[in-house]
């Protein structure tokens, strides 16, 4: 009987960096298959971790298979996929599963998730999100039946990839479209599916978030409608990032303040110290980074022409 985590595959709508992987090309390696999508800053940080291994490894006989199963629906553009990509130096096969099909198969939850799969297909082990590295890459080099020094030990991210903060980080992921929004502080409530002109009230609670100028609330995001708007959220935690998407429309400007002045050394790497930066394609856009005493602050992205597509606040 073929191991259902082998004919998984079967159901992915494209494959990049390679031809599409055949159950024969799989079968009789170990393989680790990573479920991620490009927005994810969860699997952005673990990133590192799985392209060490996917290099270390290769020789060995290590198949490594990215699973790209999209969140949002502006990841389901197979152009933005490779974006992500060349961005990530991902060399590995990847999977575009825009249909949940191999989502389904593994009946996997969670972005990142790790499965990992012996050379008859089955999985002899799995996790859900950061961290326990180490541990992986054990179970990596039983699988592949050798015994060194973990290359995960010298493992370090860079920029959105860094490990975050977790001692001072006291804010979680905010989604922003009404389907999953949550702690929203601009007066009158939210309306669904219309335009309508919102105020930022005077003082932002922690973790809760406003908008300012007229925007449209949709399931995933919140849209800019007007010719100027802006969006603040007040947070606890090194980094702020944004999920962002001009939509349809090409790159516009935006600028950043923090604590109503421009962010100087706090800024993240998609924003320069005067606080400008540019949304040009759909992904997680790093607007804070804070080098010196985390504390509680209020970071506010300002558009100065509609389109501009917001979906979810991250922080590490």
């Amino acid at each position: 009987m073929e191991p259902v985590h082998l004919s998984a595959f079967d159901g992915a709508s494209e494959w990049l960096n390679t031809a599409p992987l055949d159950r024969p090309e799989l079968r009789g390696r170990a393989t680790l298959v990573d479920f991620w999508t490009l927005t994810c800053i969860n699997w952005l940080r673990a990133q590192p971790y799985v392209r060490a291994w996917a290099r270390a490894y290769r020789d060995d006989g290590l198949v490594v298979v990215g699973v790209h199963t999209p969140e949002f629906t502006f990841e389901r553009d197979s152009h933005r996929v490779r974006q992500a990509v060349a961005a990530r130096e991902i060399d590995y096969p990847v999977a575009v599963d825009n249909d949940y099909a191999v989502w389904r198969a593994f009946d996997n939850h969670y972005w990142p998730a790790l499965y990992f799969l012996d050379a008859d297909g089955v999985v002899r082990d799995q996790h859900f999100g950061e961290g326990r590295y180490e541990r992986s890459e054990q179970v990596l080099q039983r699988l592949l039946g050798v015994e060194r020094a973990l290359v995960s030990t010298h493992v370090e991210g860079h920029g959105v990839e860094a490990e975050a903060d977790w001692t001072h980080l006291r804010s979680p992921e905010t989604y922003l479209g009404y389907a999953r929004g949550e702690n929203f502080a601009s007066p009158g409530g939210i309306a669904f599916d219309e335009p309508r002109a919102y105020e930022r009230p005077e003082d932002l609670r922690l973790n809760h978030w406003a908008l300012a100028g007229e925007w449209t609330a949709e399931r995933e995001s919140v849209v800019l409608a007007g010719a100027e708007g802006s969006l603040a959220c007040r947070f606890h935690a090194r980094d702020a990032h944004l999920v962002l998407s001009p939509g349809e429309r090409g790159p516009m400007a935006f600028r950043v303040l923090v604590d109503g002045r421009p962010p100087g050394r706090s800024h993240g790497v998609d924003v320069d110290e005067n606080g400008a930066g540019v949304l040009d394609e759909g992904r997680l856009y790093q607007l804070v980074r804070e080098p010196d005493d985390v504390r509680e602050r209020t970071v506010e992205i300002t558009f100065a022409e509609p389109g501009a597509e917001a979906y979810a606040f991250t922080f590490g």
